[in-house]
């Protein structure tokens, strides 16, 4: 587990909203014959910060990704912002429009300039004159400490400045939600932090966050409520206090155990 900031985080002042901005119901995807999700409810409030931790292979990326239409669900609902995600583009549209997504592996344009990468979204998708992309571009990459590397390309950063370069990319476009899928674990040890201290600050700006993460350092920190998954399912969720200290689901103590050490 990765040492997180030093400074304490004033959980006081992130206030969650009685305001929904995703509802999950009996929602169930498979892949095939395989069932990969499984009966998923889930209410997500404004400005809730929502750590999903559990093994590999028990669904938690594919329920993210779910959730802007990168993957497709068959049965169930998932309503984001007051719109219901279905076949519709127009509605898969404004959905993906208002929910930003950081991934495990940057997914920067490798030929556009860091500048380029971020303003390339909201000239093309929300039709903002381009100087204005850049001055907003600008604000977003001083927030993650690396205004200076504007005009280099993705190659010429570490994978830390890189990642923070992809989340920059995802403020650019004024998202109301953010998902993260993994966002430090192609990182180096010592890059982590840097990343993780981008997502505590967005935290505690207020941003609905739904994070999939091994690092539990951060969860403890900054999330309001910690849902564990296996084989599908949600099997249980929980403060953060009472999910570490007192799990009620065997494979969840056997999970903490092994990747608590204790």
């Amino acid at each position: 587990m990765s040492e997180l900031a030093t400074r304490e985080v004033d959980r006081s002042q992130m206030k969650v909203s009685d305001e929904v901005a995703i509802q999950i119901t009996k929602m169930n995807k498979w892949y095939g014959t395989f069932h990969v999700l499984r009966d998923i409810d889930l209410t997500v409030y404004r400005g809730e910060r929502i750590v999903i931790a559990g093994p590999s292979g028990s669904g938690k990326s594919t329920m993210i990704r779910c959730i802007n239409r990168l993957e497709e669900h068959q049965a169930g609902s998932i309503v984001v912002d007051g719109i219901e995600l279905s076949s519709d583009l127009k509605n898969i549209d404004k959905i993906r429009s208002e929910v930003g997504m950081c991934f495990q592996h940057f997914n920067l344009f490798p030929h556009l300039t860091i500048l380029e990468n971020c303003t390339l979204a909201p000239i093309w998708v929300r039709k903002i004159p381009k100087k204005q992309a850049e001055e907003t571009a600008m604000h977003f990459l001083e927030k993650v400490k690396i205004p200076e590397q504007a005009h280099k390309y993705p190659g010429q950063l570490s994978g830390g400045q890189q990642q923070r370069v992809a989340i920059a990319r995802s403020l650019c476009m004024k998202p109301r939600i953010m998902l993260f899928d993994e966002p430090t674990s192609a990182l180096d040890p010592e890059m982590i932090k840097e990343v993780l201290d981008t997502m505590v600050e967005l935290a505690e700006e207020g941003m609905t966050m739904l994070c999939v993460t091994h690092e539990m350092g951060f969860a403890r920190q900054v999330a309001n409520r910690v849902i564990f998954m296996d084989a599908g399912q949600i099997v249980e969720q929980n403060e953060p206090e009472e999910f570490f200290n007192n799990p009620r689901h065997e494979r969840t103590k056997l999970f903490l155990s092994q990747i608590l050490g204790h």
